[in-house]
């Protein structure tokens, strides 16, 4: 996150931006912005996807959890039968 918002910091500045502005554009506050180029985890997605596109960068999103390969977009993934539920710890899990 830290280097995402330092290269949307020199982005901004390529641009001739101050964070005044860049917030107006984006329709937050300075403080929130300020939040994105300093790389915190509290920064809405969206506002962040929305700088993104203010840069042409937004594709660069689709680098952020590319789809595995085997795995299309259509395809469903179920549960096997005979399989635990979701977040149980087997007893062969707790031997450490």
């Amino acid at each position: 996150m830290a280097l995402l918002g330092l290269r949307i910091r020199a982005h901004r500045i390529a641009h001739g931006w101050t964070i005044k502005e860049m917030a107006e554009r984006l329709l937050c506050s300075q403080n929130t912005y300020r939040a994105i180029e300093a790389g915190k985890p509290s920064a809405s997605i969206g506002i962040l996807a929305n700088t993104l596109w203010l840069f042409g960068e937004l594709d660069s999103l689709n680098m952020v959890a590319p789809l595995p390969y085997a795995l299309s977009p259509g395809k469903r993934v179920r549960k096997q039968k005979n399989a635990l539920a979701s977040g149980r710890i087997t007893e062969d899990e707790r031997d450490f």
